[in-house]
């Protein structure tokens, strides 16, 4: 096995990163279970995220053991560049069978959010919406100008927390990012796998413009033709799959 552990958490989570196959397979609070599983998990009374990682075939084993950071690592390494951007990493341990990559978790302290960014984008009658998605449009412009790139930056991966005044965002999933000076176009692209109405792209990209001294209009025009060719690419391969298009 290989493991790192946050030096902050080094004594108290020694034990549970690497006995993490019992403490994942006794735990029955499952949040999430597709590709990969996560699971919320109470260890010495602190809540943690933990993220099982499964390889499925020989040639990605292969591939992430000589070639590639494992996804787990690359989620704390992540985590630990964008620092107060997402929840606090704890560690990540990748386990070895016959020299290959098997499996890998990731283990982050559980982020009390209230919901995601999804929640603005599909309730219309959401209280103060119009002020979440400005609070977003700073939140956004925040990780750019640290050169932060959620190459995943869709509603799911959003978390939102309301405060006594305003509201704490944080991004998860990040195993996949980039980590360089945007270009114009690329931090207008970044809001495409959203998924936004025309009219709520429009009010977050205006928001978005006026922090980074841009051009409104312009900037709308660009956010709208990544968001348009983004929509069209994966509603043509819905129909393909016989899939029903919701715009």
């Amino acid at each position: 096995m290989k493991y790192r552990l946050n030096p902050s958490f080094e004594n108290e989570f020694k034990d549970f990163l690497l006995n993490i196959k019992d403490y994942f397979q006794k735990s029955a609070h499952s949040i999430h279970k597709a590709r990969n599983e996560l699971k919320i998990i109470s260890f010495d009374n602190i809540e943690v995220v933990v993220k099982s990682f499964k390889v499925p075939n020989i040639l990605r084993r292969i591939y992430y053991t000589y070639f590639r950071d494992s996804k787990a690592k690359k989620s704390y390494d992540n985590s630990v560049k964008v620092g107060n951007f997402t929840p606090t990493p704890i560690g990540y341990i990748e386990f070895y069978t016959q020299g290959l990559l098997a499996d890998s978790y990731f283990v982050a302290k559980k982020f009390d959010y209230d919901f995601t960014i999804k929640e603005p984008i599909v309730n219309k009658e959401l209280v103060d919406r119009e002020n979440i998605f400005r609070e977003f449009a700073k939140f956004t412009y925040q990780l750019h100008e640290k050169n932060i790139y959620h190459n995943d930056y869709s509603p799911g991966n959003i978390l939102i927390k309301r405060e006594e005044v305003g509201y704490t965002f944080k991004i998860v999933d990040i195993n996949r990012m980039q980590f360089k000076k945007l270009s114009l176009e690329e931090r207008l692209k970044n809001f495409a796998k959203l998924w936004l109405k025309d009219e709520d792209l429009t009010s977050i990209i205006e928001e978005y413009a006026k922090l980074i001294h841009e051009d409104k209009q312009k900037c709308v025009n660009i956010a709208l033709k990544y968001s348009h060719a983004l929509k069209r690419k994966i509603n043509m391969k819905k129909r393909l799959k016989g899939i029903e298009v919701v715009d």
